[in-house]
């Protein structure tokens, strides 16, 4: 989450009009993330969330997201949906952008997970496969190994003021993993970007997974190894947590099965999540200055990288 589009008062007023959920009582925006715009909207009948898509967020793929939210939803998982409005439109523009009143949800994401929590967390993610192996919606990956060349060129050399070389460097490992990418592991629609600021948690009892547009068709074991280099490192990327890297894994597999393939490629898979990242790179070079948003150094990302291929984290 994040705020690029600046909201009045007078136009998120007017937007809550068309819904049945009360006035306007305040709006507050919200830092973390870096894709959209999202603001934390308190009414006179509740809390809710507005979430107003940017750019990079296509328009013509929200319909995918809310069937995927709604099908998960029904099968009790703990998804935010977004809400009709009175004439039972779930999408709408404001401020110039595709717009969506969403569901709030309790919890709080944590910055230093305890292994019950990864443990939580991982069985979170189990259930939710076990619930989309009934969804048949599709949407490619943009950010899977056809897109990380297309990634790096658009960074390009800009790379290197992050820290000299650093193109050709990761020009060279990606390659490498392009060429041991598992071909026929089984697919189907995940998260794909399950970090802890997209786990809301009481205690160690998970109460929301959001942030659902990097969803995709891919390997379902690549958002497990999604999951993994996200929680078991701290934030700079260079102290790993073997004991949290373990319970991801065995809440995952309390509520769905890993095959040996599937275990045998998470090592390559959770280096391929660290070409994806580059995405944080751009930002990193490219994010407005007058933006609401938290950046993550980019180079965090490196040094996972550099430890998965080091080790096999998964043993």
């Amino acid at each position: 989450m994040a705020v690029y589009t600046q909201v009045s008062a007078e136009a998120l007023g007017a937007f809550l009009a068309k819904f049945d959920h009360g006035e306007l009582v305040s709006a507050k925006g919200i830092a973390e993330g870096v894709e959209n715009s999202n603001y934390l909207v308190d009414t006179t009948t509740g809390r809710f969330i507005l979430t107003l898509y940017e750019k990079r967020v296509s328009a013509d793929d929200l319909p995918f997201f809310m069937a995927m939210l709604d099908h998960l939803a029904v099968d009790g998982n703990p998804v935010p949906r977004a809400l009709p409005d009175c004439s039972g439109a779930l999408i709408h523009e404001l401020c110039g952008r595709p717009a969506c009143l969403i569901e709030f949800l309790t919890g709080v994401s944590v910055s230093h997970p305890t292994e019950a929590q990864a443990y939580a967390a991982g069985a979170a993610m189990g259930a939710m496969h076990v619930s989309l192996a009934g969804f048949d919606g599709v949407r490619p990956n943009t950010l899977g190994p056809d897109g990380w060349r297309a990634l790096l060129a658009k960074c390009g050399r800009d790379l290197d003021a992050i820290e000299p070389g650093l193109f050709d460097t990761i020009s060279t490992a990606a390659d490498a993993v392009v060429a041991a990418w598992p071909a026929d592991l089984p697919r189907s629609v995940i998260h794909a970007d399950l970090f802890p600021d997209n786990v809301l948690m009481l205690g160690d009892r998970v109460t929301g997974l959001i942030d659902f547009y990097f969803a995709c068709t891919d390997i379902r074991a690549y958002d497990l190894a999604i999951l993994h280099s996200a929680w078991a490192f701290d934030a700079q990327g260079e102290g790993y947590d073997a004991g949290v890297g373990k319970a991801l894994v065995a809440g995952y597999v309390s509520r769905h099965p890993l095959t040996d393939a599937e275990r045998a490629a998470l090592p390559v898979l959770a280096q391929g999540r660290a070409f994806a990242s580059w995405r944080r790179a751009w930002d990193w070079l490219n994010t407005p200055a007058d933006a609401l948003v938290t950046r993550k150094d980019p180079l965090a990302y490196w040094r996972r990288f550099e430890a998965y291929r080091k080790d096999d984290l998964f043993a």
